[in-house]
C-alpha cells in the first residue's frame, strides 16, 4: 500500500508542480521521530535534531536536569541551532515564553562564543551548576561551535517533545535555517495506544481498528503499554497529507482492543456488534490510506491556507 501510494503522489507531484520527489521516501519509526524531531510530522527541510543528554547531566548541580534524568518518565534534550549566538536576552527570553505555550517551564541556553576557549568561551547562566566533564559532554554531543546556541529541554519525555519540537521549527524559521526544497517521508510504527490519565484508561492514537503489530492476542495483551500498531502516515515538509493503516481482521484481536481501550461488551455489541459479526466469517488482511486532497493542494499553491 505505501509503495502504490507513493509511486501515485511522486506522479501527481512530477505532472502537476515538475517536482522530482525522493525515491523512494525515507520511513521512520514514530518512536525515532519523537526522538529526534520531537514531533511524529517532522519537517526534514530543517537539518536541526534533538539530543538527548540525561547521561552527561544526571549527577551534575542543575536540579531541573538531575530530576528528569534520573525521572523514568523524563528527558533532557538539546537543540544546537547554528548561527544561534547572535540571538538577544530578549529574542532568548521570547522563545522561552512560546515553549510555554507547549508546557514549558523554563528554557535554558548555552552560547558558544569560542569552543576553542572551553568553558571560557561559553556564555550561560547555567554553566555554573556543570562540571567540565558534564560541559564538554553537551557540547561534544551536540556538536557545537563558535557562533552558536545550544537550547536545552527538561520534563515528561512527551512533553519535551512537544515544546521542544516547536521550538525547532520557529527557531529554523526565525533563523532562515528551512532549506527551499520538498521533503517527503513515512512516520511508522506508531503506539497502539495511550494512556489517559484522567480517565485512567487506554486511547487509540490512530482508531481502535488499527491492527497491531502482534498476531497474537496474548503478546497484545502483555505489552498494551508498548505495543505498536501498523499504521503509517505520509508527512510532506512538515505537514500530514496521508493517514492510514492495515486494519484488524479478526474478530478475537477486535474484541481484546476493544476490552483495552474500556469498551465493555455491551457497548463494543451495541455499536460494533455487526463488524465483530462479520469479522467472524473471515475478512482478508486489509488496509488503505485517506489523503487530505485539500491540503496538497494548498502546498502546491503555495499557501498556509487550505
Amino acid at each position: 500500500i505505501q509503495d502504490f501510494v507513493e509511486a501515485m503522489i511522486r506522479k501527481v507531484f512530477l505532472d502537476v508542480q515538475g517536482v522530482e520527489l525522493a525515491k523512494p521516501f525515507p520511513r521512520m519509526t514514530y518512536a525515532e521521530t519523537m526522538r529526534r524531531y520531537g514531533s511524529d510530522k517532522p519537517d526534514l527541510r530543517i537539518s536541526l535534531e534533538l539530543v538527548d543528554i540525561a547521561e552527561s547531566v544526571k549527577n551534575s548541580e542543575f536540579k531541573v536536569f538531575t530530576d528528569w534524568a534520573n525521572h523514568e518518565e523524563g528527558r533532557v534534550a538539546a537543540l544546537r541551532v547554528p548561527g544561534g549566538a547572535v540571538l538577544s536576552r530578549k529574542q532568548i527570553d521570547d522563545l522561552g515564553v512560546y515553549c510555554a505555550k507547549y508546557g514549558a517551564k523554563g528554557l535554558a541556553w548555552l552560547k558558544v562564543e569560542d569552543i576553542s576557549k572551553g568553558r571560557e568561551g561559553v556564555n550561560s547562566p547555567i554553566a555554573k551548576f556543570l562540571d567540565d566533564a558534564a560541559l564538554q559532554a553537551v557540547l561534544t554531543q551536540t556538536g557545537a561551535q563558535t557562533g552558536d546556541i545550544v537550547l536545552f529541554g527538561a520534563g515528561l519525555y512527551k512533553t519535551v517533545c512537544d515544546f521542544m519540537g516547536a521550538l525547532r521549527l520557529k527557531a529554523a524559521k526565525d533563523l532562515n535555517l528551512v532549506a527551499d526544497a520538498w521533503a517527503p517521508m513515512w512516520v511508522t510504527d506508531f503506539p497502539m495506544f495511550e494512556w489517559d490519565e484522567e480517565a485512567q484508561r487506554y486511547a487509540a492514537l490512530h482508531h481502535p481498528f488499527t491492527a497491531p503489530k502482534v498476531d497474537e492476542v496474548d503478546d497484545l495483551l502483555a505489552n498494551a503499554k508498548t505495543a505498536v500498531s501498523r499504521g503509517y502516515d505520509m508527512v510532506l515538509s512538515g505537514n500530514e497529507i496521508g493517514g492510514g493503516s492495515v486494519r484488524i481482521h479478526r474478530s478475537t484481536m477486535q474484541s481484546t482492543v476493544f476490552d483495552l481501550l474500556g469498551i465493555s461488551k455491551d457497548e463494543a455489541q451495541a455499536k460494533f456488534g455487526f463488524l465483530l459479526e462479520a469479522l467472524q466469517y473471515g475478512a482478508p488482511p486489509h488496509g488503505g490510506i485517506a489523503f487530505g486532497i485539500d491540503r496538497i493542494a494548498a502546498l502546491m499553491a503555495g499557501t498556509e491556507s487550505i
